[in-house]
């Protein structure tokens, strides 16, 4: 039994009342977690720390990005070995996938902000240069799917810019968010500077959110949370950032290399049980390509190795989306079912024959469930991948035609002739319902910093 406790301060603190963090796959007892009822303590902290860590100057912030960054790399099997239990998910995807990006999150900013050129303008007249400050208290909420690699994404750029902070990790999954806060208190990283608070979302992320003197809130998570932090915070006049779901289209047109294509929807669709809000859930065929498509896609899938879902509710949640696409007129093309065995674990299944307005076809799963829907010209494709209220993500299977497709999709991203392939520079975030803002290189820069214009007339 792990027993998690509250950064405040520097200091790690038992809260008087906890709950259990449930194994997901085998549905084990694995830690205790603080219900931790007020935030109080935790922003008078980050409001102590501040002054000083904003003095400190952007190379010497940078700096301490690095530090850290070595530090989780020193640790870098413990922490796989922690996310791994905490989610379920393969070792190999939590080291390769989680644990890596989390490491690279800090370098990547660390040296990003070694590179930032200084923002000056001149006229004739005068010259204006932009400072950028720190926003002061920011709110970091992350979600349990990813859960370092997405906290070290709001994390690295909110210290960069000379920010202290409160995070707020999911209840579901605490572990590495705990460890990460004894590293940085071994490290000496000044206290008060990080501060993670756990417990449930709506005590302690609704009270994160209503509290004044927290001046931004960055939240990944689902789009029906997204829209009660947005109603909190809005008349707040906070910053506010919101990355949230998606139901993100495949995209395979009639010159495809299915050599390249087949195995990468694959893993588009399932990695880390389609518990991604990036998984390309919705397979979009054209007819010419679907016969062999179905076969080859069927083959891929039998061979994949997934972890189990997140918790009992989502498993059930999940299930009942496969009936529902049964009662919609869906065919079981392969899974289906709650595999053997304890934990939460779903069969990775395939479901054709549904129209791609159902809702299966158009509703967040977060799940290991696939759709494929055959298509008969370009134009078509783009009407059945823009019908979902969502607007994060997608990919486009072309020898000839992908990027000209892709312009027409109604998503913040969109691949082409590959998946989740990264540049930390470029903007992450969606449109429609699938959230606000960007993330990434400039993006989460000017997110967790004030630009001030100082404009000084020649004379």
């Amino acid at each position: 039994m792990i027993e998690v406790q509250n950064l405040i301060g520097g200091k790690h603190i038992t809260a008087d009342e906890c709950f259990d963090d449930i194994c997901p796959s085998d549905g084990s007892i694995i830690a205790s977690i603080p219900r931790t009822m007020a935030v109080d303590d935790a922003v008078s902290a980050a409001e102590k720390a501040q002054p000083e860590w904003a003095a400190l100057s952007l190379e010497q912030r940078a700096d301490w990005l690095a530090i850290i960054a070595d530090a989780l790399e020193s640790r870098h099997e413990e922490l796989a070995e922690l996310e791994a239990l905490d989610t379920g998910k393969p070792l190999e995807v939590a080291r390769e996938v989680d644990i890596a990006r989390s490491i690279e999150n800090f370098r990547f900013f660390a040296d990003f902000a070694r590179t930032l050129p200084e923002e000056v303008f001149e006229m004739d007249d005068a010259t204006n240069t932009v400072l950028r400050k720190a926003v002061g208290v920011v709110g970091l909420i992350s979600p349990w799917n990813l859960p370092l690699y997405l906290l070290t994404w709001k994390v690295a750029p909110a210290l960069l810019m000379g920010n202290t902070i409160i995070a707020k990790p999911s209840e579901i999954t605490p572990l590495t968010a705990y460890s990460f806060g004894q590293i940085l208190c071994e490290i000496g990283l000044p206290a008060g500077v990080v501060n993670i608070v756990h417990g449930y979302g709506p005590e302690v992320g609704q009270a994160l959110v209503e509290h004044r003197a927290v001046k931004a809130i960055s939240f990944t998570g689902g789009t029906a949370t997204g829209r009660m932090v947005a109603r909190t915070a809005a008349p707040m006049f906070k910053k506010l950032s919101l990355e949230l779901g998606g139901k993100n289209s495949s995209i395979v047109l009639d010159d495809a290399d299915l050599d390249l294509a087949i195995p990468g929807i694959a893993r588009a669709g399932f990695l880390n049980s389609g518990q991604i809000c990036l998984c390309g859930s919705r397979i979009l065929v054209h007819s010419s390509l679907y016969d062999e498509f179905l076969t080859r896609f069927l083959a891929e899938v039998e061979a994949l190795e997934l972890g189990p879902v997140i918790s009992k509710d989502h498993m059930m949640k999940v299930l009942s989306y496969i009936d529902l696409a049964v009662s919609e007129g869906g065919e079981i093309e392969a899974g289906g079912l709650k595999s053997e065995g304890d934990g939460f674990h779903i069969e990775a299944t395939v479901i054709t024959g549904l129209s791609h307005d159902s809702r299966t076809a158009t509703e967040e799963i977060f799940g290991p469930v696939v759709t494929i829907h055959r298509f008969d010209s370009d134009a078509e494709a783009i009407t059945m991948a823009n019908c979902t209220d969502y607007g994060l993500a997608g990919s486009v299977w072309s020898k000839n035609r992908g990027e000209e497709l892709a312009k027409h999709i109604e998503s913040g991203m969109v691949w082409v002739n590959t998946w989740l392939h990264r540049d930390l520079r470029v903007p992450f975030g969606g449109i429609k319902d699938s959230g606000i803002g960007r993330e990434g290189g400039m993006w989460s820069l000017g997110f967790f910093s004030e630009a001030v214009n100082i404009c000084v007339k020649h004379i």
